[in-house]
Order: structure tokens, then C-alpha cells, then sequence
């Protein structure tokens, strides 16, 4: 496992990287401040998370794994377990793919526990190593500035999102095509996961803004409930997107369609041209002997220019109608789903003002 864990004694002083000794050390003082972060977990962490630090085997459970559990918020008494989800950002799958965020709450200790990397996490890490100011506050706001991190990390998906769905809905009017419909889907499942995990996390957050645990206070609260406005805030923007997301594949479809309409109008508009060219040449490939234009000197050119200014005349007269038109249309190239990064919380220098 990747470690790191800071103690804020009750003098004010920070301490870091402390070693597992330390770690339990500063855990059964119930002084101060202790933050353990923990990156990866092993099986062998279970060991650590429930002996040293006395936590109920089934939240450890549910530390170590692969598997995705949905957002909750269970109540210990002497601590609370919560799980959240925010974006992987790690990840370069053009499909959005999430992150689980496990916190362990207490009134001296706040655990924090993932499977991958996160950006929100280590701007965190970096004011609390600069001069420990989000520790300063006590373990409530610590709580909620690390679960407030992660969820402001979900706003640039959204907007990026947002930016994929402008393309399909001018891709499905000039050219669709199958990179359009694929697109598409993925966008339709991008919103599918956040909807998933911001439905159900919705409620936990509501549960930890209205006083449902004592460890809250009345003062933290309303910063809960901050994160809870955010989270409804995400999921009117993701609805919105699922909307237009539905609203592309139906306009899609529609103008393959249309597309087909118009390969059937120009074939239509191909056996119009030659019918007339097929008639004349039937007419003349008859085997009969009392033909006048047989013996005819000119006869065979005649045909020839009748019959081109059969084509000539119906062509411009497709085209007078508007049935024939002359378009050019562009195709673009949809790019991977991937996050400008520098509008990441743990990238920007916004974070260091916000925490003040």
C-alpha cells in the first residue's frame, strides 16, 4: 500500500509521514488530530484497520477489493463510515469511469481510503504539508474538505461532456455517420455511471448536513450541505446530458433515414434518366425489316444525340426542381474522452484561497 499519515498535536504542530508505530501511536492517544491516507489497499491492510485501529470488519470489508459499492453512510457510534464516489481521472477509457472514496470518521481521526490516485486528495495533501490548515479545523472539516474536493473534481467531466455532446448534435445534422452512433453511446453511459453513484450519494449527503450523526456539528453542517447542493447541481447537469444524449440518437437515426431517402431518390432519379434511353433502345433493337430509319444514312447518330438530349433535358429539369444539389459537408474525427486536467482541483492555485 501506498501510506501517508499526518498528526496535528494540540499545540498546533504537524507532523508527517509518520511510521505505522507512530500512526497507532497518535490513534489511542485521542489527542490532536490524526489523518491516515491509504492508496491501494492490500488484504494485509484489513489487518492493520481492524486490530490497530478497531474498526468493524465489514466497513474494512468493503476498504479492500474490487468491488464498486454504492454511496453510504454507516454509524459506528464512536465513528462513522462513509463512501463517496467522484471521477477517475486516471483512467483513459473514453467511457467515464469512477472512483470510490472511503472515510473513516472520528472525533480525533479521519482515514481515508482508494483504489487509484486522486487529484482532490493530493491538494489536500499539499496545503496540509504546506501549513496543515485543513486539519486546523478538526476532523469534521477535514471530512468534508476531502469529500468536497472530490465531488468539485466531477464539474470539468461535466463540462467536457458537455463540449462531446455539442459535437454529436452538429455531427448527426452534417455528416452521421458510425463513429457519430458510437459516440454517442458512450456518451449515454458516461451519464448512465454518474447517475449511479450521484443519485444515491445525494441522500448520504443529506444525512451527514441535517444532524443524523453527533460527530457532525451544527457549525459543519451547513458545509455538508454545500456539497449536497453541488452533488444536486451535478445530477441536473448529467440529466440534462442524458436528455441530449437521447435527443442525438433520435435525430441520428432520423437522418440515416433521410440519408436513405435521398440514396433511394438519386437511384430513383438514375432509372427516371435511362428509362427513356432504355425504351428508345428497345424500340430499335427490334428485329423487324420494315424499318424507315434502318436505311437511314444519319439514323444511328440521330438516336444517339436524341437520346443525350434526353439525359440533358431531364437532368436539368431534376435539377431545376431542387432534386439534384450540389453539397459540401464536413466529417470530423471524435477525440478520446479526456479532462483538461488543469481545471482539476489538485492543479489549480484556487484551492490554497478557497481553504484559507
Amino acid at each position: 500500500m501506498a501510506m501517508k499519515a499526518f498528526y496535528l498535536d494540540t499545540e498546533g504542530r504537524l507532523q508527517s509521514d509518520l511510521s505505522e508505530k507512530d500512526t497507532k501511536g497518535a490513534f489511542e492517544s485521542k489527542k490532536g488530530l490524526l489523518w491516515m491516507d491509504i492508496c491501494g489497499p492490500t488484504p494485509e491492510d484489513s489487518a492493520i484497520l481492524e486490530s490497530d485501529f478497531g474498526f468493524h470488519n465489514l466497513a474494512v470489508e468493503d476498504c479492500i477489493g474490487n468491488r464498486v459499492h454504492p454511496p453510504k453512510v454507516d454509524d459506528f457510534g464512536d465513528h462513522i463510515f462513509i463512501i463517496v464516489h467522484g471521477i477517475n481521472h486516471m483512467s483513459e477509457s473514453d467511457i467515464v469511469e469512477t472512483a470510490e472514496l472511503r472515510l473513516f470518521l472520528g472525533a480525533h481521526f479521519v482515514v481515508s481510503v482508494h483504489d487509484v490516485p486522486l487529484y482532490s486528495l493530493s491538494s489536500i495533501e499539499s496545503l496540509v504539508e504546506k501549513d496543515g490548515r485543513p486539519m486546523k479545523r478538526g476532523a469534521e472539516m477535514l471530512a468534508y474538505t476531502l469529500i468536497d474536493a472530490l465531488v468539485e473534481n466531477v464539474m470539468p467531466t461535466i463540462d467536457r461532456m458537455s463540449d462531446v455532446a455539442e459535437e454529436i448534435e452538429e455531427e448527426v445534422i452534417s455528416k452521421p455517420q458510425q463513429a457519430t452512433l458510437e459516440a454517442i453511446l458512450k456518451l449515454k453511459r458516461s451519464t448512465l455511471r454518474i447517475h449511479r453513484v450521484m443519485s444515491p450519494q445525494r441522500e448520504v449527503l443529506n444525512r451527514l448536513s441535517r444532524g443524523d450523526f453527533e460527530l457532525i456539528g451544527e457549525k459543519a453542517r451547513i458545509f455538508y450541505r454545500d456539497v449536497y447542493d453541488h452533488i444536486v447541481r451535478i445530477e441536473d447537469l448529467n440529466q440534462t446530458l442524458r436528455d441530449r444524449s437521447d435527443n442525438a440518437l433520435a435525430t441520428h437515426l432520423s437522418s440515416i433515414s433521410n440519408r436513405q431517402n435521398e440514396t433511394m431518390k438519386v437511384l430513383s432519379i438514375v432509372a427516371a434518366i435511362f428509362l427513356p434511353l432504355s425504351l428508345l433502345a428497345g424500340i430499335y433493337g427490334m428485329n423487324f425489316e420494315n424499318m424507315p430509319e434502318l436505311g437511314w444514312r444519319w439514323g444511328y447518330f440521330a438516336v444517339l444525340g436524341f437520346m443525350g438530349a434526353v439525359v440533358v433535358v431531364l437532368v436539368w429539369w431534376f435539377w431545376f426542381r431542387g432534386w439534384i444539389a450540389r453539397e459540401r459537408r464536413r466529417v470530423k474525427r471524435f477525440r478520446p474522452f479526456e479532462v483538461d486536467r488543469d481545471k482539476l482541483t489538485g492543479h489549480i492555485s484556487r484551492v490554497t484561497r478557497r481553504y484559507k
